[in-house]
């Protein structure tokens, strides 16, 4: 019997032992908050001991398990450690969730201390808290220029709007918090209505596969969001000082945040900027200042499964406009374009005279969450913005003070959309968005309503899905469907009626005649699908990411109606009623390696638009107010094809070589010309010196050469002079130019830190072909800049 009993012991003892042994644990651990990825955390496995840390993407992997049940002890540096139980079978799949909610938060870095991606399947650029207080005395489109394949078309030096792959303005989505901004982003002098200074987070995703956001976003997207507030019972803030030599001006930003670990808290930021004129190396940019002021303020209740935030925020800014752009007849045309100086130069002061845009933004949004078990995380958003623009044109006697353009675009979006995770490996979001927008012309003026009045009303829906095939290789997939209806009320001179052939076409819109006056009431609708479908797939040190989209945008108020003088813009342009939607194709590709010592992403791309929309210069015509160039919009047929690179690499503990390089080529297959305004190939390169325990201090110094754009049509026009019939070249592109900078940080105490930058160190004269007026002037000379942070 006790011989029996030994030979069962053993048995089992035998079956215990040849149990397998050999399943693996693949786990992704994110933030409980808002699903984004956790990296650098300790996994630890309590019944053996063995411990590994995740990676970039809040991924990792235990080998050698057996079939039973694990208690998992997962900490993280800004999170409280937590036990998990996990019945292990097979290999097995988990998503882990910890409360990330201390003071890293905020930072949003290229290495990876806390990401949430808005796409999979395209490499998403970020911008680092760091950069982002470099720019503090500078505008979100210049913080925008550091990425790699982003540019910017510029209206002097303080209009930035963004470029991304040599697309901008209405195929350029800014989201602000969460809300898609209507800032009359059509216009090419329009910069975003966004406080640098209040973005904690900033990122931008190359085309259209962000779906969530828009389906017209063939260039891409750009998010900016508030810093995020942590569960703690805290009080703390930031000031920031800065001062100009340049300008001889400066700004000040001061953040304030109260939070409580019952989930209450209040956000406070404000800002003021002021500069006077800027400089070019050897002459005063007459009235090319700057009067900015914002504000902004949150209040919020978040108790991780359900919350509820309130935002508010005014943006206003009275911009300058180069006084040398505005000029009398023909003749004063040709000579000031071919003048090596501006033909105005006055002495430098702070008065902003016209030409000037004064614009005022205001943004009010309310959201609220609940996560339902078995269904997922449900949002509901509301938002409202007011956008009011004035442009002054130089004008005489009585209208002198009066705006030449005053328009108010008034928006409303309500948006719901429901996050769900099917299952491990299939995560789901759906949402429905409406909107409804109102143009309002100021009468007014006294001057023909470039933008006519009109109502838009949007309604779309969108639907996406993410599926881990196995620990390395993710699928991703997007549709979206939006339907535009826009009612139009524009009066339109008879003899440009008649040219462009509307009369024929269009008769039936005319609602009244009224001398040469005619009264139309177009009502048109727009049909926009856009899809998309991609991968990643991670291997060793690499991810490769793969994406195609096709994106659809229907055209924007100012390409279809503008007839008559944009003022800011110093030049007559001309829409078309004809227009149909732009629909685009979109390949990329991206490689990135992740090492010690060297990183990387390297990546093509190419783009097909369909009845591609573009403005370009066609003549010269004088008003009464002035000699301007005449620029129409038209369709074509357009191609692109580009590159951009990114390279990091550590020479020492302590110094590394960054290097950025980006290629865009844009052609017109119709014309079989290359298109206008395509950005030149550049290349930036930095040595950084950097040393945690001196002072923190970092030590930069900055290459920036582009490149002369050789490839560009040919839109010269003939003027008729008294004595003459002159050519104006506004076609070829101005020579290639190299730019050093130098920035200098460091930590005077561990509240407190100060920074020096050096912009064109070197006070180079050049001039930027996408600047808008580089016909009147060059770019803006030497620029030392002294910042003050202090955080308490």
């Amino acid at each position: 019997m006790r011989l029996f009993a030994l030979l069962l012991l053993l048995c089992c003892s035998m079956q215990s032992y040849s149990q397998d042994c050999n399943n693996t644990l693949y786990g992704s651990l994110l933030d409980i908050h808002d699903g984004s990825v956790l990296t650098g955390a300790t996994v630890i496995v309590a019944q053996t001991g063995v411990g590994v840390l995740t990676d970039l993407d809040g991924n990792f992997v235990i080998s050698n398990l057996c079939s039973a049940t694990y208690q998992l002890q997962i900490s993280h540096p800004s999170c409280s450690t937590k036990a998990f139980s996990v019945l292990i079978k097979d290999d097995t799949q988990k998503t882990f969730k910890l409360e990330h909610h201390l003071e890293s938060l905020n930072e949003i870095i290229v290495n990876g201390k806390k990401t949430n991606r808005a796409t999979k399947s395209i490499y998403e650029n970020l911008v680092d808290q760091k950069t982002i207080t470099t720019f503090s005395s500078g505008s979100l489109g210049d913080a925008l220029n550091s990425i790699s394949g982003v540019s910017s078309l510029n209206t002097g030096n303080t209009v930035v709007k963004p470029m991304i792959n040599g697309l901008h303005s209405s195929r350029v989505l800014i989201i602000n918090n969460g809300v898609q901004m209507q800032d009359q982003e059509w216009g090419a002098e329009h910069a975003p209505s966004i406080d640098i200074n209040a973005v904690g987070i900033l990122k931008v995703i190359k085309g259209a596969g962000a779906l969530q956001y828009g389906g017209n976003a063939i260039g891409g997207v750009v998010i900016a969001s508030a810093p995020k507030v942590p569960l703690l019972d805290s009080l703390y803030g930031k000031t920031i000082f800065s001062g100009s030599s340049n300008g001889l001006g400066g700004t000040v930003s001061s953040s304030l945040t109260r939070s409580n670990q019952n989930g209450l808290y209040t956000a406070f930021q404000g800002s003021l900027k002021r500069y006077g004129d800027f400089n070019a190396p050897n002459y005063n940019l007459s009235n090319t200042g700057v009067f900015e002021r914002n504000i902004a303020a949150t209040i919020g209740f978040n108790r991780i499964d359900y919350g509820v935030e309130a935002y508010y925020s005014l943006f206003k800014n009275e911009i300058g406009i180069l006084r040398a752009s505005h000029i009398g007849g023909a003749e004063d045309q040709v000579q000031a374009i071919a003048s090596p100086v501006p033909s105005i130069i006055n002495d430098f002061t702070y008065n902003i005279d016209a030409p000037r845009q004064d614009v005022t933004h205001h943004l009010a949004r309310i959201k609220g969450f609940k996560n339902i078990e078995n269904i997922g995380l449900i949002s509901l958003q509301y938002d409202y913005q007011q956008n009011n623009r004035l442009e002054f044109d130089v004008r005489r006697g009585s209208n002198k003070d009066k705006a030449s353009v005053d328009l108010v675009l008034d928006t409303q979006t309500l948006t719901i959309d429901v996050a769900s995770d099917i299952s491990e490996k299939l995560t789901t979001k759906f949402g429905i968005v409406g909107s409804l927008q109102t143009n309002y012309a100021n009468p007014e003026t006294g001057v023909r309503r470039l933008i006519p009045d009109y109502n838009k009303y949007s309604i779309a829906g969108f639907a996406s899905g993410n599926y881990d095939i196995n620990q390395k290789w993710v699928l991703e997939a997007g549709f979206r469907f939006d339907y535009t209806h826009m009612n139009v009320f524009k009066f339109y001179r008879r003899s440009f009626w008649q040219d462009r052939g509307y009369d024929n076409q269009f008769s039936d819109l005319v609602v009244e005649e009224i001398g040469n006056q005619l009264l139309v009431n177009p009502k048109l609708d727009f049909y926009n699908p856009s899809f998309t479908i991609g991968s990643k797939y991670s291997f060793g040190l690499y991810k490769l990411f793969a994406n195609y989209s096709l994106s659809s945008r229907a055209p924007n108020a100012s390409e279809q109606f503008s007839e008559g003088l944009h003022h800011s813009a110093s030049r007559i342009e001309l829409g078309d009623l004809q227009f149909t939607s732009e629909t685009a194709h979109k390949i990329s590709l991206t490689l990135q390696k992740i090492g010690e010592r060297v990183n990387f992403t390297i990546t093509p791309f190419a783009t097909k638009i369909d009845d591609f929309i573009l403005i370009e210069p066609t003549g010269i015509r004088q008003t009464i107010r002035g000699n301007f160039q005449v620029w129409e919009y038209r369709q074509t047929q357009a191609q692109m094809y580009g590159l951009d690179l990114d390279a990091n690499l550590s020479l020492t503990d302590n110094v590394r070589f960054v290097h950025q390089f980006s290629l865009v080529k844009g052609y017109d297959k119709t014309s079989n010309e290359p298109l206008i305004s395509m950005p030149a190939a550049n290349t930036l390169n930095s040595l950084v010196y950097t040393n945690p325990n001196f002072n923190n201090i970092s030590i930069a110094i900055q290459s920036n050469y582009v490149f002369r754009q050789n490839e560009f049509p040919n839109t010269n026009f003939e003027v008729v002079l008294p004595d003459s019939i002159q050519t104006v070249d506004i076609s070829t592109p101005p020579s290639g130019y190299h730019l050093l900078n130098l920035n200098i940080t460091a930590a005077i105490r561990p509240d407190m830190q100060v920074g020096l930058y050096v912009n064109n160190l070197l006070n180079t004269s050049y001039r930027n072909y996408l600047n808008r007026l580089r016909y009147y002037a060059d770019d803006v000379g030497r620029n030392i800049t002294l910042q003050l942070k202090y955080n308490y």
